[in-house]
């Protein structure tokens, strides 16, 4: 896998926070709001497979708060980038 220097941004690290501390959310957002949480400011440190996979889940959940979508869209940006074989 490529690496991925992305880190997340002050805005989106409040987003996921708020996420974090909300009482109605739902695991699978607060998943993706704890791995944007931990890659703010670290580019070494990239999303795993299972926090992606959260990350995708929250996106397309039409009850998700923008504050999740947001933490969400900052985990999904920094997966690693699959190297394509032909």
């Amino acid at each position: 896998m490529a690496s991925n220097r992305k880190t997340t941004g002050t805005k989106a690290a409040s987003s996921a926070s708020r996420t974090m501390t909300g009482k109605s959310t739902g695991g699978k957002s607060k998943t993706s709001a704890a791995s944007a949480l931990s890659q703010t400011g670290t580019p070494k440190r990239q999303s795993g497979n299972k926090a992606a996979s959260a990350a995708s889940k929250t996106l397309s959940d039409g009850r998700t708060s923008k504050q999740s979508k947001s933490a969400a869209g900052s985990t999904l940006a920094q997966t690693p980038r699959k190297s394509k074989n032909k």
